[in-house]
């Protein structure tokens, strides 16, 4: 078998499998030298890309990923796809590496959504040959910060498009699983999120209706 499927068929055990896949993931990043190769080093320089303190006090986007990863295990059996999933979870800001930027004194990473979609589809054909899988993944990824466009009404969002090529309970599952990952939240910040979620849900079924 060839030795990048082997991987992929280790860390799809473990991401559907483990409580904590955080635990394998942070393992392997420390020791496995197949991290110095493509495609894996795409997920090693995210422990280099720092994020914004005051949304971010987890600090790198290797940290806030191992978080969202952990609380996708917690609600994939939610998922209707919970390989596409919890793969989606890691590989959601993979973006953020080139995209990352100091603007006035603070820290962006605008569009690592689109960027981050086509570097997904880039990390898995280098480990399988999976069309559907890739495209569903990709998918998530490049539609995942649609909840905080509609949240705060920017001109980024696009629920009509993005409602054409994936299901948007699934973008709202990983959402939270994405505004949940993120260091120390009280119960108030917790239960914001939550609502910011569901407002997101809101907006998709009111357009369903129309």
């Amino acid at each position: 078998m060839n030795i990048t499927r082997e991987i992929f068929e280790l860390w799809d055990k473990h991401l559907l499998y483990d409580d904590k896949p955080s635990n394998f993931l942070n393992s392997e990043i420390e020791k496995a030298d197949y991290f110095d190769r493509h495609p894996f080093i795409m997920l090693r320089k995210l422990r280099e890309i720092p994020q914004s303190p005051e949304h971010h006090p987890e600090g790198n986007v290797w940290n806030h990923t191992l978080l969202v990863v952990d609380e996708a295990a917690k609600r994939k059996n939610e998922s209707e796809d919970k390989r596409a999933f919890m793969w989606a979870a890691l590989l959601h800001d993979i973006g953020k590496a080139p995209t990352t930027i100091t603007v006035k004194g603070k820290i962006v990473a605008y569009d690592h959504d689109n960027v981050g979609a086509k570097m997904a589809v880039e990390f898995l054909e280098a480990l399988i040959d999976d069309e559907e899988f890739i495209d569903k993944v990709a998918k998530l990824v490049r539609w995942h910060m649609q909840i905080l466009f509609v949240a705060k009404d920017l001109p980024f969002a696009d629920l009509d498009n993005m409602m054409k090529e994936i299901s948007y309970k699934e973008v709202a599952l990983l959402g939270i699983c994405d505004r949940l990952g993120r260091g120390e939240l009280t119960q108030e910040l917790i239960e914001k999120e939550i609502e910011t979620v569901e407002f997101f849900v809101r907006k998709c079924e009111e357009r369903t209706q129309k």
